[in-house]
């Protein structure tokens, strides 16, 4: 299922705007880009072989590691790659909920959360919606 760039742009926004207010604040020098697959060069970095592997990134600095040196710094970045999650999804609605399950996880490490954390925390969520 495929999505106009305007259409997967506005779901990364209603994924960020659905966040809870206390998040959404604590958020600062950060930006959020769409990519439609992740370069050659990161997949060899992050040992990927498939571009269809990785459908979002967070790259820099964590919240909670943030000191009194953290300033005049470039923003850290979440990337979400659009046709990775497009290939995964059958209708609008799967894509509406992959994007914010990218989203969402990208922002928990910005908050500092590890891989494992953040599986835990996908799989208690998905066990509770049931």
């Amino acid at each position: 299922m495929k999505v106009s760039e305007e259409e997967f742009e506005g779901l990364v926004a209603e994924a960020i705007n659905s966040l809870p207010e206390n998040f959404k604040e604590k958020m600062e020098n950060i930006a959020i880009a769409i990519e439609d697959l992740p370069s050659q060069e990161l997949l060899i970095e992050m040992k990927i072989k498939s571009p269809y592997g990785l459908l979002g990134l967070y790259r820099g600095v964590p919240y909670p590691r943030r000191g009194i040196w953290y300033r005049n710094v470039l923003p850290d970045k979440i990337i979400i790659f659009k046709k990775p999650i497009e290939v995964r999804c059958r209708n609008r609605e799967d894509i509406k909920e992959s994007v914010r399950r990218v989203v969402i996880h990208e922002i928990g490490h910005y908050f500092g959360l590890g891989e494992a954390d953040l599986r835990r925390i996908e799989r208690e969520r998905d066990k509770n919606s049931i």
